[in-house]
């Protein structure tokens, strides 16, 4: 198993301009109720970075795995996903809820279906289905069945992302740990997004909801990076 110091020397300057443009966009901390171009930029920018700490592995790298391609795939629905949520207020929310439904379709297939660990997919089933019980008195119209449906895609790819985590066999790899962690923060940020829009208002709503999601996609494109570091752990041994 490649070791944590490894990681951070070989992928933590690729992720620097994530970071950057993350303080960019919570220092400038544009108001929703003026949406701009310029806003869904800003708002973009950190994920448009996580493109690039991808791509930044060589087209050879995404060429020979799938999983990798899937991931960047997922990350350019997200930053549509997140342009759409700009104009929210203006009728293109259920255009980010697609957009979103595709890109945990694509995580989910990225992250595989071996080992299937049926025990986490009942935990992940019960915690999706409360989810829903909270929300289904707030919620009408079209709402009430596309809420259910975007529950169940996120919900089957948290279940995917933990499955890959074997913490009994001590089979993890950082990179599992990574996507399961990361899956886990892209369900507190998409609930609170949930429970705020369709329940009540939730304190700091926005800086929580940023805060998680920014995390969990970083999380994500790095799970994507455990084949390279494997071969780079092995010619080092």
């Amino acid at each position: 198993m490649v070791s944590p110091v490894t990681v951070v020397k070989s992928e933590g300057p690729k992720l620097v301009p994530f970071f950057k443009a993350t303080c960019v966009y919570f220092v400038l901390w544009l108001p929703t109720s003026s949406p701009s171009w310029f806003s869904a930029l800003i708002k973009c920018l950190p994920i448009f970075c996580l493109w690039v700490f991808l791509l930044a592995h060589g087209f050879s790298f995404l060429g020979a795995h799938s999983s990798a391609r899937k991931i960047l795939a997922g990350l350019i629905f997200s930053a549509l996903g997140d342009a759409f949520l700009i104009w929210q207020e203006q009728g293109y929310f259920v255009h980010g809820l697609l957009m979103f439904a595709i890109t945990h379709i694509l995580y989910s297939s990225a992250f595989g279906m071996k080992p299937l660990n049926m025990h986490a997919g009942l935990v992940i089933t019960a915690v999706s289905s409360l989810s829903y019980i909270l929300l289904y008195p707030y919620l009408s119209g079209p709402f009430t069945y596309l809420v259910a449906v975007y529950i169940a895609l996120i919900g089957f790819m948290g279940w995917r992302a933990i499955a890959g985590l074997q913490l009994a066999n001590d089979l993890w790899t950082w990179t599992k740990l990574s996507a399961c962690l990361g899956a886990m923060l892209f369900m507190v940020s998409d609930l609170t997004i949930a429970v705020n829009k369709f329940c009540f208002p939730v304190p700091h709503s926005r800086a929580i909801i940023m805060a998680t999601y920014y995390a969990a996609q970083m999380l994500i494109a790095l799970s994507a990076v455990e084949c390279q570091d494997v071969e780079v752990a092995r010619k080092r041994t």
